[in-house]
């Protein structure tokens, strides 16, 4: 490994592709930051800004994401939850940790570290973050996707992760992944369990973890103990030309136009982006003239 890698994740970094899907191993199990006492007093520092998410163990690998919460409630407090958590019947997510001054340190120990090896291929590291699950036994993650590129570890327990990569389009749509850039919905993703058949499959123990690009579907069944994964996300210049990419190619499906999916035309490409590109700085630029706060993709950490 080379001296600039980092020390607390593993993968082969000599032939890394930001934009497949493969394993990792990781350094974080004992970390004292990691530890349920620990997140128990995060999860009460985070519940009391609404940075906490939380399902019963009654949804299933379809049920949609964005409604879970609703349609499967936990109504328990994020410490009572916690506490408990091997009896809970309960999926539990620590959300935007970074924002908690005691965990971003975490959050930078780790992405510091790595970011070296990734910006030889992949520059621009932005929008950092952080994303602890504490999950009970035998609870699940719907099936989703999210716009980052993402380090996901197994601290404890263990867990089954469906990835899928994010070119299928029985997976996921090119128009799924259009509305969702354009607007952050999942409406148009369907689970169907013949697509366990398509994905790749990472049986996790502590210590071992996976790496997932942008908007690689993806679903996670608990095992039969409490578990406790960490997920270290962030963009890059590709996935913010990916996601403004797709955000316009549902623009000009909203226009009647129906575009060849991303990245099959490059000059269709080149002038959506620099159109939109522009316009997207012009409103940033706006913003700040009138003294609002930025709503940027490239800021340091991902805002909460």
């Amino acid at each position: 490994m080379n001296a600039d890698v980092a020390r607390l994740i593993d993968l082969d970094w000599d032939h890394f592709d930001p934009w497949r899907i493969q394993p990792a191993r990781h350094r974080l199990a004992d970390h004292p930051l990691l530890q349920l006492p620990q997140l128990v007093e995060l999860g009460k520092r985070l519940e009391a800004r609404g940075r906490v998410r939380t399902h019963s163990d009654d949804a299933t690998p379809g049920t949609p994401f964005n409604n879970a919460p609703r349609l499967h409630p936990n109504a328990k407090s994020a410490a009572t939850t916690l506490q408990d958590i091997a009896q809970a019947k309960a999926w539990m997510s620590l959300l935007n940790v970074q924002t908690d001054d005691v965990y971003r340190t975490l959050v930078d120990e780790v992405l510091d570290g790595v970011r070296p090896a990734i910006d030889r291929v992949d520059p621009g590291m932005s929008y950092r973050g952080g994303w602890i699950f504490i999950t009970s036994p035998n609870t699940v993650t719907p099936f989703h996707f999210d716009k980052e590129h993402n380090f996901i570890m197994q601290v404890s327990g263990r867990k089954t992760l469906y990835v899928w990569d994010h070119r299928d389009t029985v997976a996921a749509s090119e128009e799924a992944r259009d509305l969702f850039h354009a607007c952050h919905e999942r409406d148009r993703l369907r689970w169907d369990e013949s697509l366990r058949e398509r994905a790749t499959v990472f049986h996790l123990e502590p210590g071992q973890g996976a790496y997932m690009p942008s908007t690689s579907p993806h679903m996670v069944e608990n095992g039969d103990n409490a578990s406790v994964t960490i997920s270290f996300t962030y963009y890059t210049d590709s996935t913010r030309r990916d996601s403004l990419l797709h955000a316009a190619h549902e623009r000009l499906r909203r226009w009647g136009i129906n575009p060849p999916a991303v990245g099959q035309s490059p000059l269709l490409d080149a002038l959506l982006h620099a159109g939109f590109r522009s316009s997207v700085d012009s409103r940033e630029w706006l913003r700040r003239s009138l003294g609002k706060q930025p709503s940027t993709d490239r800021a340091t950490y991902a805002v909460a």
